[in-house]
Formats: C-alpha cells, sequence, structure tokens
C-alpha cells in the first residue's frame, strides 16, 4: 500500500483516506498521535463502509509514521522496524488506558 493522503491537510482531520497501489481507497478514523523520537506517529482505525458486512474494528488499529514524499505532499509510511512498532503499540495502548484517546 502507497499510504497517499487523500486529504491536503493531515493534522486537524478525524478521517484520512489512504490509497493503496491499486487505487483502491481506504477510509481511517485517526485515533491518536504522537511525536517520539524523530518521528510523528498516527494510529488509525479502520471504517467501513457495511458495518454489517460483520468485520470488526475495534480492536484493530494500524501504526503509521507521518512523512512527506519528494514533493512535500504528506503521506503514511508503514514502520518497518518491529522494535519501534513495538514501543509505539505500547505507546498507543498507555494513552488508550489513560483516556488519552476518545472512546469510538
Amino acid at each position: 500500500m502507497s499510504n497517499e493522503l487523500e486529504n491536503e491537510e493531515l493534522y486537524g482531520d478525524d478521517l484520512v483516506t489512504l490509497t493503496d497501489d491499486e487505487g483502491n481507497e481506504y477510509e481511517f478514523l485517526v485515533l491518536d498521535e504522537i511525536d517520539y523520537k524523530d518521528g510523528h506517529y498516527l494510529a488509525l482505525i479502520p471504517q467501513f463502509d457495511d458495518p454489517d458486512a460483520g468485520i470488526s474494528s475495534d480492536d484493530t488499529y494500524m501504526i503509521f509514521e507521518a512523512v512527506e514524499d519528494e514533493n512535500g505532499d504528506p503521506q503514511l509510511a508503514e514502520i518497518d522496524d518491529d522494535e519501534l512498532l513495538d514501543e509505539l503499540a505500547e505507546i498507543f495502548a498507555a494513552n488508550a488506558d489513560d483516556g488519552d484517546i476518545e472512546e469510538q
């Protein structure tokens, strides 16, 4: 997934639309954002058009790094470093436990 953001302004929006390499669009709710080490990271919950499809996103979220492409446009990048991903997951989980993440 190329994770190209359709939204012109990432910050302040509660929803972002990601486009994969095949042009399919997926909508995500921004659950939380943090600055950690030298990056800015977002926890996103997938939103589904058909809530009766049997897909539940209640306990599922994805973590991406907010970056800019070569043109300065905002993008979300997958995180390849498993250790960093584990650290970020712990921080986002702690934020949720502390009530820093709004209930959806």
